[in-house]
C-alpha cells in the first residue's frame, strides 16, 4: 500500500508533554492557553473528534500505574473522560479476546514512554499489532505515541546510545521498531539529552532515512503517511541524508569518530510543514493547527 492510501493519523511526541498539571497549582493564564488551546493533548483530542475512546498502552513504562493517572486526569481536563488501560506487561498478554476487541472499538491508541524496546520486543510480530496497522491505513484511527512510543513508531528504531559518545562509530544501537513509518527514524528528548550527534549517527548509517528528532512537549502530526505539521512549544530537527557527499561510517573503526559532509538539517516549529516523501520544507502555518 502506497504512503498516499494512509487514512490514519500519527502523533509521535517528543517526551514530557504538558499534561495540565501547573493548572493545578495556580492558574497562569499562559499555561491555560497553551494546554487546552495549543498542547499536544488537545491536538490528540481533536484528531479523534472529541469525547472517544482512547486506549493508553503502558507498556514501555515501569510506572504504568502512574503514568496512566496522569493521562486519566489530563485528558479529562479535555473533556474525554473515555480513556482505557491497555496494562499489557508482557507478551502473551498482547493477543487475547479481550485487547483485540479493545482495539477494534478504540478511536486512538496511545503508546507511553519508557523503554522503546519493550515495545519492539513485545508487540512485534502480532496479530495486535496487524490490527493496529490495519486500522491507521484503512481507516480514521489515531496512534499517538510519547518518548518511547515515539520512537517506536518507525520501522527503523534507535534504542540505545549515550549522547556523550553517539559520534563514535557503533555507539548508536538500531533495531526494527512497530513499523507505522517507513523511511524515517525517530529521536526523542532532542534538545535536552543532547542527541543531535546520535540521530546524524542513525542518518549517516542510512541515509535513504529522514531523521526526526523531537524535543520535549514538541510532537508532529503526520497525515497521509508522510505531511507532517510541528505541534507543541519546541522544535522539531529534520535530518535528511539524501545529499551526503562523504560519509565515513562504512570505513571507520568502531569506536572512532565518525564524519559527515552535506547533512541537511531543518528546524521546525508550530505549524510548519514538511514532507517525508518529496523532502520539502513549508514555513507557511497549517491550517489545521
Amino acid at each position: 500500500m502506497t504512503q498516499q492510501a494512509i487514512k490514519g493519523i500519527l502523533i509521535p511526541v517528543g517526551g514530557a508533554e504538558d499534561k495540565g498539571t501547573d493548572l493545578e497549582k495556580g492558574v497562569i493564564e499562559r499555561n491555560r492557553m497553551n494546554f487546552f488551546e495549543l498542547g499536544i493533548l488537545r491536538q490528540i483530542v481533536n484528531r479523534i473528534g472529541g469525547e472517544k475512546r482512547i486506549e493508553v498502552v503502558t507498556t514501555a513504562s515501569s510506572i504504568a500505574d502512574e503514568v496512566i493517572e496522569n493521562y486519566v486526569h489530563a485528558f479529562e481536563k479535555l473533556g474525554d473522560k473515555n480513556v482505557g488501560h491497555m496494562r499489557i506487561r508482557e507478551r502473551k498478554e498482547v493477543d487475547t479476546p479481550e485487547m483485540h476487541e479493545r482495539l477494534r472499538k478504540a478511536d486512538c491508541v496511545m503508546f507511553s514512554g519508557g523503554n522503546q524496546l519493550r515495545l519492539s520486543s513485545i508487540f512485534g510480530g502480532t496479530t495486535f499489532l496487524e490490527i493496529l496497522i490495519d486500522r491507521y491505513h484503512n481507516e480514521h484511527f489515531v496512534i499517538a505515541g510519547t518518548s518511547a512510543g515515539a520512537m517506536a513508531m518507525s520501522r527503523t528504531m534507535i534504542y540505545d546510545g549515550s549522547a556523550t559518545t553517539a559520534h563514535l562509530k557503533g555507539e548508536v544501537k538500531i533495531t526494527t521498531g512497530l513499523g507505522f513509518m517507513d523511511n524515517v527514524i525517530i529521536d526523542s528528548h532532542f534538545e535536552k539529552r543532547g542527541r543531535f550527534p546520535r540521530l546524524a549517527q542513525a542518518v549517516a548509517a542510512n541515509p535513504g532515512a529522514i531523521g526526526i528528532g523531537l524535543s520535549e512537549d514538541t510532537g508532529v502530526i503526520v497525515e497521509k503517511g508522510n505531511q507532517i505539521t510541528a505541534i507543541g512549544s519546541g522544535a522539531v530537527y529534520i535530518f535528511d541524508g539524501r545529499n551526503i557527499e562523504y560519509n565515513n561510517i562504512g570505513d571507520a573503526d568502531t569506536g572512532k569518530p565518525i564524519a559527515i559532509s552535506n547533512l541537511i538539517v531543518h528546524i521546525m516549529t508550530l505549524g510548519n510543514c514538511y514532507n517525508t516523501a518529496t523532502r520539502v520544507f513549508e514555513d507557511g502555518v497549517s491550517a489545521n493547527v
